[in-house]
């Protein structure tokens, strides 16, 4: 998706800010003994409020059935794609649990994640939400136009996993969107070692184009596993897992980040 006139930024803008608001809203009501159940129900009503709508319920993507939820929801060892009836255990101190919001408003997409620590976390669960936030500040600052897509990838892997020692997930990756929820370019969160592995490489960043992007990261493993469930992806090795992503504009003076007011939220929430 390329933006080509005011009208069409300020609607990508629009949406962006919904998602953030959402976010917000949520590290002030997020608490231990909550299900993911309950956190999906929130995120419905707060989508409502702003008058809009879950871009991610009822979504179709083969072989997967439609998406039953209005967020993802990704605890602990699931990396992304989290169902809310995927258990109903509820959330306890210490878990990890990435929330993907996905907005439809007035025609536009917003689409970012956020990894929150429920009430504590040790010191490698800090590293690792560190090394995520990390990671998608220096791949955005990256994302320079007339510069490949590539760039983004070797800022990204270089941080997570030469000077912090964590694992980036191979085979997932960001994407275009805009007025649909995915679309070229696939925007890899590693350098590929051919290049079948990612046509668009080198490509390059052009002024308007608008693209999520999203660092997800474990401990362990850099390969998921479905377990038979459908739609959520938990890391092979069962190793705990964190995914950021964050709205993106490619303009003539660099990157823009439509999310950036994620940044100022908290790792930890509920605290005592």
């Amino acid at each position: 998706m390329h933006l080509d006139s005011k009208a069409d930024r300020n609607g990508a803008v629009a949406a962006a800010e919904r998602t953030v608001e959402i976010h917000r809203r949520l590290v002030d009501w997020l608490r231990p003994g909550q299900t993911l159940a309950d956190i999906d129900a929130f995120v419905a009503r707060s989508l409502e409020e702003l008058d809009s709508r879950s871009a991610f319920l009822g979504y179709k993507a083969k072989p997967h059935p439609r998406f039953p939820s209005h967020a993802c929801l990704s605890r602990n060892d699931c990396v992304v794609h989290g169902t809310h009836d995927m258990d109903s255990e509820p959330i306890v101190e210490g878990d990890l649990i990435s929330i993907d919001i996905g907005v439809l408003h007035q025609g536009w997409i917003g689409d970012a994640a956020w990894t929150y620590a429920i009430t504590e976390a040790d010191d490698q669960a800090l590293a690792l939400m560190q090394a995520g936030r990390n990671c998608l500040a220096r791949g955005i600052d990256a994302m320079q136009p007339g510069r490949p897509l590539l760039d983004w990838a070797r800022a990204v892997q270089k941080h997570a996993e030469d000077e912090c020692g964590f694992r980036l997930i191979r085979g997932l990756g960001g994407h275009g969107y805009g007025k649909t929820l995915h679309g070229p370019p696939f925007i890899s969160n590693v350098v590929p070692k051919h290049p079948s592995e990612w046509a668009d490489a080198f490509n390059p960043f052009k002024p308007g184009m608008l693209v999520a992007v999203e660092p997800m990261l474990s401990i362990g493993s850099d390969s998921v596993r479905s377990e038979g469930r459908g739609w959520p992806l938990f890391s092979s090795d069962h190793s705990l897992s964190v995914h950021y992503e964050s709205d993106v504009l490619i303009t003539e003076d660099g990157p823009v980040n439509l999310t950036a007011g994620l940044f100022e939220l908290p790792d930890v929430v509920a605290a005592r």
